[in-house]
């Protein structure tokens, strides 16, 4: 794995975690922010997780990340996606790691039954682990 770097700009950390929030902001000011990245972001006030959070396409949307377009498969994660917005307030996030949206259907099931704090924070984790993906892959 390539050695992560000591630090990076806002327009660097951007593209990585989907758009400029205060994540970003405040990680484009530390030592080794895509290590820290967890930390600072379960650190933030809740409304700047929440926002951290939607800059992230929704599981089914376009993505370079995201393999498989079955309709079926689509149409069940569209109105998942529904539910979990409804259900915690923000949007699911989760490393797809090269799986295909019907491999996620049952992730996102699964995660439907949980704690609003345990979303909150596998979310932000699961944010940081695609940013520093992203990372190594441009680099």
């Amino acid at each position: 794995m390539r050695e992560l770097p000591r630090q990076l700009t806002v327009a660097e950390l951007a593209p990585l975690f989907s758009g400029r929030t205060r994540l970003v902001d405040e990680l484009a000011v530390r030592e080794d922010p895509l290590g820290v990245a967890e930390e600072v972001a379960l650190s933030l006030p809740e409304p700047d997780q929440v926002a951290a959070l939607a800059t992230h396409p929704r599981i089914g949307e376009p993505s370079e990340e995201q393999r498989g377009a079955e309709p079926e498969v689509l149409a069940e994660l569209a109105l998942l996606n529904e539910e979990y917005e409804r259900r915690f307030g923000f949007e699911f996030v989760v490393f797809v790691n090269g799986r295909t949206r019907a491999e996620l259907l049952p992730v996102l099931r699964e995660r439907l039954d949980r704690t609003r704090a345990e979303e909150l924070e596998t979310g932000l984790r699961a944010l940081c682990a695609i940013a520093r993906d992203r990372w190594t892959r441009i680099t």
